[in-house]
């Protein structure tokens, strides 16, 4: 399974780090990058994300408020946070958002392949579990 991920954030040099962790992960296809929250709202919409790597604090429309509007899609993707604010209140935000949680820019390389590992785990066991229910 290859798992679709889309990036949101306005510091496009933060966001070519995380592209260029990802790339050397072959389970995972970007899918597309936004900068700001309404193009991540069009994108998500347009290119049906599995996963969405979220920046929280943007210019415009907050991360919060992305992931509160496409949770509210009948097919929601996941949703990461990735924030330099790593504090008690956006993860507690994160949390009450039903996201996967947060993960700290400055701990990105060390906690997102791991993460992202597990979904894809995951998402095989969910697969075999089904297989093995239809048996």
């Amino acid at each position: 399974m290859t798992l679709k991920i889309l990036l949101v954030d306005d510091n496009r040099t933060f966001m070519a780090s995380v592209k260029n962790l990802l790339s050397m992960y072959s389970p995972v296809q970007i899918v597309g990058e936004a900068y700001d929250g309404v193009h991540a709202l069009e994108m998500g919409r347009q290119l049906a994300p599995d996963l969405v790597l979220l920046d929280i604090v943007m210019p415009g429309m907050s991360g919060l408020d992305v992931a509160r509007a496409m949770k509210a899609w009948p097919s929601a993707p996941k949703i990461l946070f990735l924030s330099l604010h790593d504090n008690i209140f956006y993860r507690a935000a994160a949390r009450e958002l039903g996201c996967l949680g947060l993960v700290g820019k400055a701990n990105f390389v060390m906690e997102l392949l791991p993460l992202i590992a597990g979904m894809l785990e995951e998402s095989k066991d969910d697969t075999s579990t089904d297989v093995g229910a239809a048996s």
